[in-house]
């Protein structure tokens, strides 16, 4: 880690000062430290190791209704000057911005904002191979299993000051662990592959390395023989894995620049019945070692628990300062991180909150249909929310797994489909957007 002669909170306090004697009428700015381990394992051996070990100051300055950004990693002095210098340059010599600038102090979070989201305490390479190698081994161990294509452990941490004209100033820290693989099975000469991966504040949160390499070896040989299928319509049910994209496609619409653009097929439908009653999706930016867990938001605005989707009513927009001015409207709390960058939109831990039934639950319900297990590039018009998107999985009939199924696509229009949408009740909170297996009947397939 950096050895910091001036705390990085004076550091920034005496950039933004250096701004300010070079004419900005304001600015914000950040200083990052990161610092990690990662190695990737084949064969039994260590294939290789990665060390990082990263400083870096990003600043923004305003200059009437002008702005710029710059980043660096010389935190000297003379290099912080001259960092302050060339962004007020730059500032007065772009076009004028008249949605930018940094909310007014009154508007500003309060009380303790530092936050420290620490889990595992450093851990050497020799463990992170340890572990990587063990679960490599347990994935080899599955009859049929050709080789591991990846594997990989990591340990990283980061720290994260950040500062503004305004008098905002806030801390920040994390750690997290991680560890992947990807399996490879062959069957009647066509290769099938799958996978496994968790990142967690703490291990205890993590199954143990074997039963990871157990769970990707299972699924690849659970994929071999796959078919295709013919076109047409019937029930999907997005496993837990994969069902979090449709959380991802509903945040998009409901961005706050994509709404001042008119670019989304949500844009007339504020407070209406967007999903089906008992639907909720929720941003908790509160939740304990959460790994999308914050005190505040991106341009230093309080942020709360949030219920985007409640009973199924769309309630807010995601709001930035500048989308706000855009739109009329008040920030509020979902500004991406700025401090040295223009703001963009985000949400912290959202989730979309479990239903009643089981994932099993709703294949006997609906007799037959799809499973999807695996997804590629998903493709979504903004205006209209017409939506295609490749798949693999597994056809189930009778409410039962009957085969393995690739190269399908499926298609719709989110609109509907949101009415259409089911969550089932295995929700975990793993990431920063969780959801379900999800179900949403009458669908297009399209196959051989």
């Amino acid at each position: 880690m950096a050895d910091f002669r001036i705390p990085p909170a004076d550091l920034l306090a005496g950039l933004i000062e250096q701004c300010r004697k070079a004419g900005a009428d304001a600015a914000d700015a950040r200083i990052g430290e990161a610092d990690g381990v990662g190695v990737a394992v084949r064969d039994g051996k260590l294939e290789s190791i990665e060390r990082e070990e990263s400083v870096s100051v990003a600043l923004r300055c305003f200059y009437g209704k002008q702005q710029a950004h710059v980043s660096g990693a010389d935190l000297s002095p003379d290099g912080l000057r001259m960092l302050a210098e060339r962004c007020v340059a730059m500032a007065k010599a772009v076009p004028e911005d008249k949605y930018c600038g940094l909310p007014d102090a009154s508007m500003l979070a309060t009380g303790d904002l530092d936050m420290d989201l620490t889990g595992e305490p450093e851990m050497p390479a020799e463990a992170l191979e340890e572990r990587a190698l063990a679960a490599e081994a347990a994935a080899l161990a599955i009859p049929g299993i050709k080789t591991v294509a990846g594997c990989g452990a990591s340990w990283n941490r980061s720290k994260r000051w950040v500062a503004a004209s305004n008098g905002f100033a806030a801390f920040k820290q994390g750690s997290s662990t991680s560890l992947g693989l990807s399996a490879v099975a062959e069957k009647d000469g066509k290769m099938e592959r799958d996978y496994d991966s968790w990142s967690v504040r703490f291990l205890r949160n993590m199954p143990l390395p074997e039963e990871i390499g157990k769970t990707a070896g299972d699924r690849t040989i659970a994929r071999l023989g796959a078919r295709k299928l013919g076109t047409r319509k019937a029930a999907v049910i997005y496993d837990r894995r994969v069902s979090a994209s449709l959380i991802g496609a509903m945040l998009g619409a409901i961005s706050g620049p994509s709404i001042a653009r008119g670019v989304s097929y949500l844009k007339d439908r504020m407070g209406e019945q967007v999903f089906a009653k008992g639907v909720y999706i929720t941003d908790d930016p509160f939740r304990e070692l959460g790994m999308g867990s914050r005190s505040h938001d991106g341009e230093g605005l309080p942020v709360r628990e949030t219920h985007l989707i409640e009973d199924g009513r769309l309630t807010a927009w995601l709001l930035n300062t500048p989308a706000a001015k855009q739109l009329g409207l008040e920030p509020n709390g979902f500004s991406a991180l700025g401090f040295g960058d223009p703001p963009g939109v985000t949400t912290s831990n959202i989730y979309l909150r479990a239903g009643e039934k089981t994932p099993e639950e709703l294949m006997a319900s609906v007799g037959e249909g799809l499973l999807v297990t695996d997804m590629f590039g998903p493709s979504i018009n903004p205006n209209t929310g017409d939506y295609s998107v490749g798949v693999a999985g597994f056809w189930f009939e009778g409410g039962e797994i009957a085969y393995p199924v690739s190269e399908v696509t499926i298609a719709g229009d989110l609109p509907s489909m949101f009415s259409r949408l089911v969550p089932a009740s295995n929700l975990e909170f793993r990431g920063t957007r969780d959801a379900p297996s999800i179900l949403v009947e009458g669908m297009s397939l399209a196959g051989s």
